[in-house]
């Protein structure tokens, strides 16, 4: 049975008649839309069923061969049906709402499924796309696997003082800094430390002051495209990251970004590496 889930306030009951008409006929001709949703296919087994992803999905590697629809949130319709799928799996998020609302007058089930931010997610997300797979027994067994390794990564550890500043960009020398109900803000806290910003939701420009006044003892950054105009020289001399902790100490920690803020199926590697990294006192 599918248990579809959606927040697509007026458009949802469109979702989910289309997600429950799935009936007794597994989809063979799937587009993922979102990187963590084509990361649990795969580990699924059931690669051989996408036709299509979008360009969050960059993991395994030999998901670029396959046809990119675009980024997640900035989808066409007419880039989803060009490869003529007979269904879509969107992370919750995906839009624009005018390309959701096309796809909602198509006959093409679209399935939203959850995100967040903790372990509880993780299994979440991974039964939501096992069940619209129709694979709900190997979701179950890739769930309880994923579990585990989640735990063992934080099983020893506490949640201590050291103060991390995810930082998204820094076009213009502007501090696009994470804050509370982020992926940043979940994964930092399951490595045991503190986002060093709170106050806020989302994604912010922070000012100098509020840097300095954040205090926070380790740089945290995606690496890839949209951090790489940035270098680690450019980071630690921004004159209000000098003046904290992590600046004095050089203190910058990059990793990928769909290991780091995907929560999904490499979830529990992601906390380790970064627990790894912020025990090391050195970025």
């Amino acid at each position: 049975m599918i248990r579809p889930i959606t927040k697509l306030g007026t458009l949802a009951g469109v979702f989910i008649l289309a997600a429950t008409a799935l009936g007794a006929e597994p989809a063979q001709r799937i587009v993922s839309a979102g990187g963590s949703i084509t990361e649990i296919i795969y580990a699924l087994g059931q690669e051989h069923r996408l036709v299509a992803r979008d360009s969050t999905s960059n993991h395994p590697p030999q998901v670029s061969e396959l046809p990119n629809v675009g980024y997640v949130r900035r989808l066409s319709a007419e880039g989803l049906l060009s490869v003529n799928p007979d269904l879509i799996l969107a992370e919750e998020g995906a839009g624009p709402p005018e390309t959701l609302a096309v796809m909602a007058e198509t006959q093409v089930p679209l399935i939203t499924i959850p995100m967040g931010h903790d372990r509880a997610a993780v299994i979440a997300k991974i039964r939501a796309v096992a069940d619209a797979l129709h694979v709900p027994e190997d979701g179950e067994t890739l769930a309880t696997q994923v579990g585990h390794a989640i735990d063992e990564s934080t099983a020893h550890l506490e949640l201590g003082n050291k103060r991390v500043l995810f930082v998204l960009t820094m076009q213009g020398g502007r501090v696009l800094a994470a804050g509370q109900d982020t992926a940043a803000q979940g994964i930092i806290e399951m490595a045991g430390a503190v986002n060093a910003v709170q106050g806020f939701d989302g994604f912010k420009p922070l000012g100098d002051e509020a840097i300095i006044t954040a205090a926070p003892d380790v740089i945290l950054m995606m690496e890839g495209a949209r951090s790489a105009s940035a270098t680690d020289e450019d980071v630690l001399s921004h004159p209000a990251i000098a003046a904290t902790p992590a600046g004095q100490n050089r203190d910058l920690i990059r990793m990928d970004g769909m290991l780091l803020l995907g929560f999904s199926v490499r979830t529990g590697r992601a906390v380790t590496e970064l627990a790894d990294a912020l025990n090391d006192g050195n970025g």
